[in-house]
């Protein structure tokens, strides 16, 4: 389903016309956007519309593959009834569930507008909230004839536990704020199918999805969202019959337990908020540690919330509660700090007169040194994972790789966030490193699995307590970051790794706060990825293509960048830049039978080089053709002689005139592609007059009649190995009798 309005929507058909039937595509669409991630079983109901005569129905259908197929046979059979579909929006455990307390998963929010005038409230929410996932058109009409609209977002991920009392709280929210439907405070509410049938006093309609994109929110940014969102102008107060008349204080949700499902003053969502919000003012103004508001807000979760929230969910939202006060009010006052020291200043003298000995480098030539930043930066599937997981391997080990050298067997922990555990460690395990290499490296390189987190303040904490327990009592020498955008926090505003503000407070709030509280004197590699950019761009100046703001640039002591400067052969180009050394050259790498290695750069074409690949692919493709055909002939009872091939060959295949036939079996014979024999006996052949004698390749046959097989008859063709008794020698071109005929044994350099 487009984002266009549906061909089949309410608006397109009359509603007298008989014989509606359900939309199969887009029950499967409607089913996909409400319940693509969750698991369990969803509540299907199909009750009687006003008006019509319909039997009740309820079924609980699992949230798989075959989900929207078995709705749809539920459909079928309301349409036939003259009932309405309905779901529960959430998955529950068992069948017979269906109370607001059963709901485990729910992957959706959603607002029902069945008043007034729809269109302004939905422009509404376009305005200030996130794209919808989906515009559903009810069937129904509200009393100034605009079409009843169901307005969907999906999250990014399932929410379960305390987040579900969340979404809830939401739906009622934002239903407050645009005069929609109260009822979807509960989680239990049932909604209808998107392609079912809506009747009412004999009328019926297609439920139908007059829009429906992709779009995906976080939980977390939505909720700010839908808080910050005015109210419709002119929309008035909401009239709720249940609440009580003043809202309870902080003092009441502090001295009392709050119960899920709504049945208490508040929700839990609205008494932690109270509750953390209190401690967050408290940090801010100086009055309360950092520690002691955790402490304290875990407390308030285990007595005054039932069930209490997970103590990690606690911690999410006082780091996103903290972050929005600060952005609103500035930064606060914190306890316990040290005085700054005073700054360093040097005379000119001073430092020219300084002879003492440099600080030994961590990677040499100065591409990493004792507290220095080294930024590793390659377009994605360029192969830099697998680069830099060699390179910590040998610098775990102390072995030098390629143009990199390490003083000692260095202490590494990677900080990975991409590869999840069973793929790390078959990626490890397929590494090709000398056993030397491995034995040492095996315990100074630590890597975590794939990490789900952010280096926010809870995630700096986790983080370095693992870096901490790494190595004992020992401090790392190396902290790699791999990738940066997978753990990137902006700060208080929340800013991508585009903003300037954002990457500098990352860089120095986060991952310089990280080294400083772990291992003062290490060394920082990043990884990071780069944007598109033509090759002539990262030619002229290669580091322009990271991604990303261009802080980053300004703040790392040394930059390596990896690409392919032709994206058809398997060559990598690492592109240095330093700022405490001199300058590297760049170097060519491939990885050949498992491991890195550094090619000559002199070998590299510099001119014409589209034209000399091309010779060279014409070549590659005259030497498969020669020996294609020779072993063809051979296995047909021919042997050639050079110039016979030559001659019976001419002009044929693509191979040219006699005398290039010649020069390229002259070329196969040096490179050991081709050898010979003189002796035709066992062919049935007279021995060969000519200096070097029949061709042979390896694996050639020869037929030598036929085999009959005792069992079945069958008559097969027979062959012997064609066996050469001479070469060509590479070095000096002389014929030198073959050692051992049944092993074919190229020269050094050739490979077949």
């Amino acid at each position: 389903m487009s984002a266009d309005a549906n061909p089949r929507s309410s608006d397109a058909r009359s509603a007298a016309e008989p014989m509606l039937t359900p939309d199969q595509d887009t029950i499967a669409l409607f089913i996909d956007r409400v319940f693509d991630y969750c698991d369990g079983l969803i509540p299907v109901r199909g009750l009687a519309e006003k008006g019509s005569s319909g039997r009740p129905h309820t079924a609980w259908i699992e949230a798989d593959r075959d989900a929207a197929t078995k709705i749809v046979t539920s459909a079928i059979w309301a349409a036939r009834e003259g009932a309405a579909l309905y779901v529960v929006p959430g998955t529950v455990a068992e069948a017979g569930q269906a109370k607001a307390e059963d709901v485990q998963q729910i992957q959706t929010i959603v607002v029902d507008l069945d008043s007034g005038e729809t269109q302004a409230k939905l422009s509404h929410l376009r305005q200030y909230l996130p794209s919808p996932v989906m515009v559903v058109e009810s069937g129904g009409r509200s009393e100034t004839g605009a079409p009843k609209l169901h307005v969907w977002w999906r999250l990014n991920e399932p929410v379960e536990g305390a987040d579900v009392d969340l979404v809830c709280a939401l739906r009622g929210l934002i239903a407050d704020k645009v005069g929609g439907d109260p009822h979807f405070r509960s989680a239990h509410q049932p909604i209808r199918v998107a392609g079912s049938i809506y009747f009412t006093g004999g009328a019926s309609r297609l439920v139908a999805i007059r829009e429906s994109s992709a779009a995906e929110s976080d939980l977390r940014e939505f909720a700010d969202a839908v808080e910050v969102m005015p109210a419709l102008p002119g929309l008035a107060p909401p009239i709720e019959p249940h609440a009580t008349p003043d809202k309870p204080t902080l003092d009441d949700v502090l001295s009392r337990r709050t119960r899920a499902g709504g049945v208490d003053p508040v929700t839990r969502f609205e008494a932690a908020s109270m509750a953390i919000g209190h401690h967050v003012r408290l940090v801010h103004e100086g009055r309360e540690t950092e520690d002691e508001a955790r402490r304290a807000i875990q407390e308030f979760n285990q007595a005054c919330l039932d069930p209490p929230w997970p103590p990690e969910r606690i911690d999410a939202e006082f780091d996103r509660l903290w972050r929005r006060h600060v952005a609103r009010n500035g930064p606060g006052l914190t306890l316990g700090h040290a005085p700054v020291a005073s700054i360093p200043a040097f005379t000119l003298g001073a430092l020219i007169d300084d002879k003492s000995p440099m600080p030994a480098d961590i990677i040499a030539p100065r591409v990493l040194t004792p507290g220095g930043m080294l930024v590793l930066g390659g377009a994605p599937k360029v192969g830099k994972s697998d680069f830099l997981i060699s390179l910590l391997a040998h610098m775990a080990a102390g072995a030098a790789f390629l143009c990199f050298k390490p003083p000692r067997p260095l202490r590494v922990f990677y900080l990975q966030a991409e590869i999840d555990y069973h793929y790390l460690r078959e990626r490890l395990q397929g590494l090709s490193l000398p056993k030397p290499v491995l034995a040492i490296a095996r315990d100074n390189l630590v890597v975590t699995p794939k990490l789900r987190l952010i280096l926010d303040g809870r995630g700096l904490g986790l983080v370095e307590a693992a870096i901490l327990g790494a190595f004992e009592s020992e401090r790392p020498d190396i902290l790699c970051i791999d990738p940066i955008r997978n753990l990137f926090d902006g700060g208080p505003d929340g800013g991508s790794e585009n903003d300037n503000d954002a990457m500098l407070f990352f860089l120095q709030a986060r991952v310089e706060a990280l080294r400083n509280t772990t291992a003062p004197e290490a060394g920082l590699i990043l990884c990071h990825h780069t944007r598109k950019a033509q090759k002539k761009q990262i030619a002229e100046d290669p580091f322009q293509a990271l991604a990303g703001a261009s802080a980053l640039r300004g703040f790392y002591s040394a930059g390596i960048l990896m690409h392919r400067p032709d994206e058809e052969r398997p060559e990598r180009r690492i592109e240095f830049e330093l700022r405490n050394g001199p300058a590297i050259e760049p170097i060519l790498i491939d990885k050949r039978q498992g491991r890195w290695i550094m090619l000559d750069p002199k070998s590299e074409r510099l001119v014409r080089k589209d034209l000399g690949e091309r010779l060279d692919a014409e070549r590659a493709r005259k030497r498969d053709v020669i020996l294609d055909i020779l072993d063809e002939q051979a296995r047909a009872g021919h042997l050639f002689t050079a110039l016979q091939f030559a001659e019976a060959f001419e002009n044929q295949a693509g191979l040219g005139g006699r005398t290039t036939i010649c020069e390229r079996v002259s070329v196969l014979a040096t490179k050991g592609y081709v050898k010979f024999t003189r002796d035709g006996g066992p062919y049935g052949l007279p021995n060969a007059r000519s200096k070097l004698g029949y061709l042979v390749i390896e694996g050639m046959r020869f037929p030598s009649g036929e085999s009959v097989d005792a069992d079945t008859g069958e008559v097969t063709p027979a062959f012997i190995p064609v066996l050469p008794t001479h070469y060509k020698a590479a070095q000096t071109g002389a014929v030198l009798d073959v050692e051992n005929p049944l092993v074919w044994v190229y020269p050094e350099g050739e490979t077949p």
